[in-house]
């Protein structure tokens, strides 16, 4: 009796996930939106002469922005 349960789940194709792409394209683009971030941050700590360096509470005004357009993303499709 195992073994046709096994064999079934075996021969069963899996379905593609149909948001996979959603997951990639947003991995991509979170990616380069941090790395272009970082290259802003470091440009601008250039042009003044300073090091860089986020204080805490520039971090946290920082993950509240992150939260809040998180928050406006998982928004879009509620009427």
């Amino acid at each position: 009796m195992e073994e046709t349960i096994q064999e079934t789940a075996l021969d069963t194709p899996r379905k593609p996930n149909p948001y996979l792409k959603y997951y990639i394209i947003g991995g991509v683009a979170g990616a380069l939106i941090g790395v272009a971030g970082s290259y802003l941050l470091v440009k601008n700590a250039q042009k003044t002469g300073e090091d860089v360096e986020i204080s805490a509470s520039e971090g946290f005004r920082l993950a509240v922005l992150i939260f809040g357009l998180l928050r406006s993303v998982a928004g879009l499709h509620q009427d």
